[in-house]
């Protein structure tokens, strides 16, 4: 096969690689003709983790849209259902992020954390599952959010807001705030305008 010389492989290896590229909705294999590049809107998938294309703000502004049913139910759940275990670790996460206003990497992650232990506080297996697949599959894309909101003393006192609600076993404050916070974010992305303001 002239693309596996091309490249310098083995036929299985360029067999497997065509295939997770399939998978991942970027080529088309039409056996008998050839392979072909796909440029489909919806091609990056759960699968495509490794996948290293431009950042789309239509993907930022999904993710959102798909974290604010999951983490508003959540909010709703841990005000009743978190442990003291829970709302104690919540704490530690937001007194970490406050010392890591400087590292954006480090600090991404703490919210993240933050956000996923609200999910387990809340009870439900599958609320805390689905945002833990949306965590880790979209780690690149959360830190550019975060980059985008540009504020990490806001994010950090609506951190706070939430955390104050969930001790407070105020359920429809919790809802509220959490709702506001990311309403909020998702409305910081829709003013973004990724050529005048790149973010990696």
């Amino acid at each position: 096969m002239a693309m596996a010389r091309h490249f310098g492989v083995g036929h299985p290896t360029l067999r497997e690689a065509l295939k997770k590229l399939e998978a991942m909705g970027l080529v088309e294999i039409r056996h008998g003709s050839g392979v072909y590049v796909r440029r489909a809107e919806d091609a990056l998938l759960l699968a495509s983790r490794a996948y290293g294309g431009p950042l789309q703000k239509k993907l930022l502004l999904d993710l959102i849209e798909a974290r604010l049913p999951i983490e508003v139910q959540a909010a709703r759940c841990a005000a009743t259902s978190a442990t003291e275990a829970h709302l104690a670790r919540m704490r530690s996460l937001l007194a970490k992020a406050a010392d890591s206003f400087g590292d954006p990497r480090a600090l991404s992650a703490t919210n993240m954390a933050f956000h996923q232990e609200i999910a387990r506080a809340s009870g439900n297996i599958v609320l805390a599952q689905l945002l833990y697949v949306l965590r880790q599959h979209f780690q690149r894309e959360q830190r550019s959010i975060l980059n985008i909101y540009g504020s990490p003393q806001s994010d950090y006192e609506e951190h706070l807001g939430i955390l104050d609600a969930l001790e407070h076993r105020d359920e429809e404050l919790a809802v509220s705030r959490m709702q506001a916070h990311l309403e909020g974010v998702r409305e910081v992305i829709n003013r973004w305008d990724p050529e005048a303001v790149p973010v990696g």
